[in-house]
């Protein structure tokens, strides 16, 4: 298992991302997942020099999905926008050797209202739909998605590991697996490890975020990591551990995401101390 940080937890959008991946680096990240929340901001040439000069790699990048890039919602131009961003991350991943693009790609952050049983089922509809586009798409450039499952606060569609594997079984497309996020599942789910084995089990997982349960730093936290540890190993999942936090100053979501108020004494500290837990817990 490589062991990272989001950018979101550090800069939003990302403006230096050498100075990131030098930061990773200091506090002994293997990798560093990149949101894509601006791509005037980011340049696939630094980027890849950054790379080259940490040796800090970017294998996973997130969508930062506000309300203009949502594939199920009720616009259809909106949709088109949705469908357009996500292909775009792809030709960006591409770019710079990632190879797996995360995020709840079905839905805008922060969408949470009350539905009709056909609101519902448009909303499938078109989730699934333009998913299968967006795989098609990627499956072209050898680029895999990871659908995270939300908590409940930050959207209606997709909660639970048990949804997630039915949107998985709609799109039924090789490169679409599951991003697991331990901040979401622990809010949601009856029983994480139990969570983490059914999608484990019935899909396959491209990416996992180990994250706090109030988004700070893990190991300063009550998440039963033992239990989360030995769940992943039970599937086999040994790719990326990435901790997923959130500085104020990111627009797109911070709202979406109740992004109030910092989760650590320092921005660095979530990976200074997070990531060396982390390493000793899957190193035991």
């Amino acid at each position: 298992m490589k062991f990272g940080i989001n950018s979101l937890a550090w800069q939003s959008p990302v403006t230096e991302i050498d100075r990131l991946l030098r930061l990773a680096k200091q506090y002994g990240c293997d990798v560093f997942e990149l949101a894509l929340e601006d791509f005037a901001t980011l340049n696939p040439d630094e980027i890849s020099k950054a790379v080259e000069d940490t040796g800090v790699e970017i294998k996973t990048v997130t969508g930062i999905h506000g309300p203009t890039r949502d594939i199920s919602a009720d616009e259809a131009d909106i949709r088109e926008m949705g469908v357009q961003y996500a292909k775009d991350m792809v030709d960006f991943a591409v770019e710079i050797g990632a190879e797996v693009i995360a995020g709840p790609i079905y839905s805008a952050v922060g969408k949470a209202r009350q539905q009709t049983p056909e609101e519902i089922e448009l909303k499938w509809k078109y989730g699934v739909e333009n998913m299968k586009v967006i795989a098609d798409y990627g499956a072209k450039k050898n680029i895999k998605f990871a659908v995270e499952t939300l908590n409940r606060f930050e959207t209606d569609f997709i909660n639970i590991v048990e949804q997630g594997c039915e949107y998985l079984r709609r799109i039924n497309y090789d490169n679409v697996g599951f991003l697991l996020d331990t901040f979401h599942m622990g809010i949601e789910e009856a029983s994480m490890p139990a969570a983490i084995r059914k999608a484990g089990t019935e899909f396959k997982i491209f990416d996992f975020h180990l994250c706090a349960n109030n988004r700070g730093t893990p190991g300063k936290d009550n998440t039963d990591w033992i239990a989360v540890r030995d769940a992943i190993r039970a599937v086999g999942y040994d790719d990326y551990g990435i901790i997923e936090s959130f500085t104020p100053d990111c627009v797109e979501i911070a709202k979406a995401a109740s992004v109030w108020r910092p989760f650590s004494e320092s921005p660095e500290a979530i990976a200074r101390d997070g990531i060396p837990f982390l390493k000793k817990l899957f190193a035991e």
